[in-house]
């Protein structure tokens, strides 16, 4: 029998609990370091130690609940990187920030060494867009670690997500995936309390699939697990902006409309928020859940 959302206390990481919001409260919010020459939107401002750290403090320092570090880009049409190549990236990172900060870390991988590599430095969560399947050894060091796993939908790779990808009901597709994968983590020894789910917005959907997903966030909720939305800076939203009003959808235009969309998110009891601009989406969430309760 699965859980009512409002019995979810918390998401069980490697070695503690991170409380979810209540209702009505605000979305933990999950701080994004790409550690990567080519992510879409920050590519090669945080691919030295130095920088990426530093990012990573100011991201703790703007309220961010969790870091997710990554060395791959899954951007589409992206190419693999090696193991090796990916914990090079990465290491230093990880153990630098899980040793001088109390938040937890989240290293973004689907490579079972990169992730048990991250591990022993210090990190609490894996967060696989493959959804613990392009490793046949992942599951085992989430059993192993007792790490918290955030399992992603995504249609194909992301060299070949957005090659006209199809659904004949989005929403419920992915909610059948995401109950099945769920279903088969916990046969397969993961802790169910240790499971959170992101329907992968942007991960071989269209503009209109992933404007649908984001409309009908809180259908995922029924699953029983936290529920992750990483929507920040994603294309349909540079793409809103240009429609809308006529705009470049530059990425100060995406960091504002990735705000405007995480107060609805919240709204639909969403808890936790996958985000670049942990500082501008902090500050929209304050002043709109503040003026809601004094006008309510």
């Amino acid at each position: 029998m699965k859980p009512h959302i409002e019995d979810l206390a918390g998401w069980r990481l490697r070695t503690g609990t991170v409380p979810l919001p209540k209702s009505g409260g605000l979305p933990l919010l999950m701080g994004i370091v790409n550690v990567t020459p080519d992510s879409f939107s920050d590519g090669g401002r945080y691919d030295h130690i130095e920088a990426a750290v530093s990012h990573g403090l100011s991201l703790i320092n703007a309220g961010a609940d969790i870091l997710d570090i990554g060395g791959e880009s899954t951007r589409p049409f992206s190419e693999p990187v090696d193991s090796e190549e990916e914990w090079r990236r990465v290491g230093e990172v990880v153990r630098i920030l899980s040793h001088d900060s109390n938040c937890p870390i989240s290293i973004d991988t689907s490579k079972a060494s990169v992730a048990e590599n991250a591990i022993s430095n210090g990190a609490e969560i894996i967060n696989d867009v493959t959804g613990l399947q392009g490793d046949p050894a992942m599951i085992k060091i989430a059993t192993e670690t007792g790490a918290g796993i955030c399992a992603m939908h995504m249609q194909g790779t992301p060299e070949t997500m957005q090659l006209e990808p199809e659904y004949e009901n989005v929403v419920e597709e992915i909610y059948s995936y995401l109950e099945n994968r769920r279903s088969e983590l916990v046969t397969a020894g993961v802790c169910p309390q240790s499971i959170c789910l992101d329907p992968g917005i942007g991960f071989g959907k269209t503009h209109s699939h992933n404007i649908e997903l984001m409309q009908k966030a809180s259908r995922f909720l029924d699953l029983g697990c936290p529920i992750l939305i990483g929507h920040s800076r994603k294309g349909f939203l540079g793409k809103l902006v240009k429609h809308t009003l006529n705009r470049d959808g530059s990425i100060h235009e995406r960091d504002i409309a990735t705000a405007a969309a995480a107060c609805s998110l919240a709204d639909q009891g969403i808890q936790i928020l996958r985000v670049h601009d942990v500082a501008t989406v902090r500050l929209a969430l304050t002043t709109y859940t503040s003026n809601k309760q004094k006008v309510s």
